[in-house]
């Protein structure tokens, strides 16, 4: 089997593991199950669907990710990165419409696998990544203002300045008890972990939530009031025909949760690299990944992908093999089975709470902020990114912003291919000293230029209008250094050959030092410079330069 698309769970088990990483790897898959346990909950809610579809996508997913995945830590199941995606296919297309769509985009994440994508996904920007990030953060924030205030309003509206809009004029009904359960929640969550880290703030602070509003009544929604009983079972697989037509109406969604899903999980798998010294194979848990997508949908939950949280939750927790994320799918579902009864009473003010804690930590602000640091070319793809996803829509906001960032890379791509004059000024006897000491001087006749960087379509035009501007009327060689040159496209090849074919036409010679094999063969193949122009090093180079200029 070829090692790149086999399961790291396979890997482990014909290594072995031993007892005592066993241990580890259980304790930690239980302690990460209750740590998701309010998150799959609370992700299910503010994404428009019922409480129980979140804990059968933890369940389901996270199984088969840990199961089928490339990576020995991986944690899945529902984040919060899907709640805009997810919340917005349910509003114009129904539960139904977003169970389909996460079923394609099983597929295609699958395709993506296959193709071996999975390490160009890895290459996004980081500007791109951090703007849509925060982005997400500010909307998961937003969408919970109507749980944590208490606000008796209906459906929220979708679009960001709608749903503020609709705050405004709902503030009447302020519920000051949602909002204490809230700020009591986000206190907790946000604080117990200096007590403990062996159990999630996130856990006790829905406890304490939970048992004040049962004992003292206090007059709030939660689960019950709102959606009713929580299953106590996982429903049977449900088979979906999928004809043009419905492909046609779901691709763009699909395609959303594909491309979100593919990110999320690789980025995960990094940072737990980073973490743990280990080494994920990419393409195989893009693979995981579409199928654990496809198996949620048909067990009626919603997208899934790898959690960064409850990844490192996992890896502080001991586990280093995919045996802890299979017991967090166990324990989950032993939950379900056991106490989804009580889970009903849960104020979902608390579960805001939790949210909100969720999309600060999310948000990255120290990120966000460092990079108005750097130059304005990173700032202008970071502003763009995160106002395109908060006012309009996570698929506008990275497409644009990836087109943005293909330019301004083309940009700085054509700044870093430099052509630097390589001397500085004449000598007492005339003769022009090279910058870099190694070279001897050369003949004034001879002009000297070194590219640096890829000869590409971006920087082509500008290293034909500069060599055509800084010819001398006593030049009569221009000798080209191209030993900082890896590449070069077919605009660069036809930039050379005007600037060779402008040169001769005044009288000048053209020669090469330092090509690599591969363009010194492209050149010769394309008959824009002749062999013997191209010299291996600069040195030879004059040589041959000085034989010229001798001769008659």
């Amino acid at each position: 089997m070829n090692r790149e698309f086999t399961p790291k769970l396979l890997s482990v088990l014909r290594e072995g593991v031993s007892k005592q990483q066993l241990s580890k790897d259980i304790l930690s898959g239980i302690i990460v199950g209750i740590v998701a346990l309010p998150l799959a909950i609370a992700f299910a809610i503010a994404s428009g669907v019922s409480p129980e579809k979140g804990l059968i996508t933890a369940i389901v997913a996270g199984l088969a990710i840990s199961t089928f995945g490339g990576s020995r830590v991986q944690i899945g199941g529902p984040t919060g990165a899907f709640i805009v995606i997810v919340y917005g296919i349910v509003v114009e297309y129904g539960v139904e419409g977003l169970t389909v769509a996460t079923f394609l985009a099983g597929f295609l994440i699958m395709l993506m696998g296959f193709l071996r994508l999975g390490r160009l996904l890895k290459y996004f920007p980081y500007t791109l990544i951090t703007g849509f990030t925060t982005g997400i953060a500010v909307i998961i924030f937003s969408s919970q203002i109507k749980d944590l205030l208490g606000l008796e309003m209906e459906a929220v509206p979708a679009p960001f300045i709608d749903k503020w809009a609709a705050y405004a004029g709902h503030l009447s009904s302020f519920n000051p008890y949602a909002l204490g359960i809230g700020l009591v929640t986000i206190l907790i969550t946000l604080y117990f972990p200096k007590v403990t880290t062996r159990v999630p703030g996130s856990l006790i602070a829905i406890l304490v939530a939970t048992w004040a509003v049962y004992y003292f009544q206090l007059p709030v929604d939660t689960i019950a009031t709102r959606f009713g009983d929580i299953p106590q079972s996982i429903p049977k697989p449900q088979f979906y025909r999928v004809d043009l037509d419905t492909v046609r109406n779901l691709l763009q969604p699909a395609l959303a949760i594909a491309l979100l899903g593919g990110i999320e999980s690789l980025l995960s798998a990094v940072v737990a690299d980073g973490m743990t010294g280990g080494r994920h194979r990419s393409n195989m848990e893009l693979v995981a990944q579409g199928a654990a997508n496809i198996l949620s949908s048909m067990f009626g939950g919603i997208p899934a992908t790898g959690a960064i949280a409850r990844t490192a939750t996992n890896i502080k927790n001991g586990g280093r093999t995919p045996i802890a994320g299979i017991v967090h799918a166990l324990t989950l579902l032993l939950i379900m089975l056991v106490a989804a009864p009580l889970a009903k009473h849960i104020p979902l003010a608390c579960l805001a709470g939790i949210l909100v804690v969720v999309a600060y930590n999310m948000s990255e602000l120290h990120a966000f902020f460092g990079i108005f640091k750097t130059n304005r070319y990173d700032i202008a793809v970071l502003l763009s990114t995160f106002l395109l996803t908060v006012v309009f829509d996570l698929v506008i906001a990275i497409e644009i912003g990836m087109v943005m960032a293909a330019f301004l890379f083309m940009k700085r791509m054509a700044d870093a291919t430099e052509l630097g004059q390589l001397f500085l000024s004449e000598g007492s006897n005339g003769e022009e000293h090279m910058f870099e000491q190694e070279l001897p001087s050369i003949p004034r006749e001879v002009l000297m230029y070194e590219i640096n960087g890829p000869l590409f379509f971006g920087a082509a035009q500008k290293f034909s209008d500069t060599l055509k501007n800084v010819i001398g009327d006593h030049h009569r060689i221009l000798l080209l250094r191209m030993r900082n040159v890896p590449i070069i496209d077919a605009t660069g090849m036809q930039r050379l050959k005007e600037v060779i074919h402008f040169l001769r036409s005044r009288q000048m010679e053209v020669v090469l030092s330092g090509v690599s094999p591969v363009i010194r063969e492209q050149l010769l193949r394309s008959e824009i410079i002749e062999d013997a122009y191209i010299q291996e090093s600069v040195e030879d180079a004059l040589v041959f330069i000085r034989n010229r200029l001798a001769s008659p």
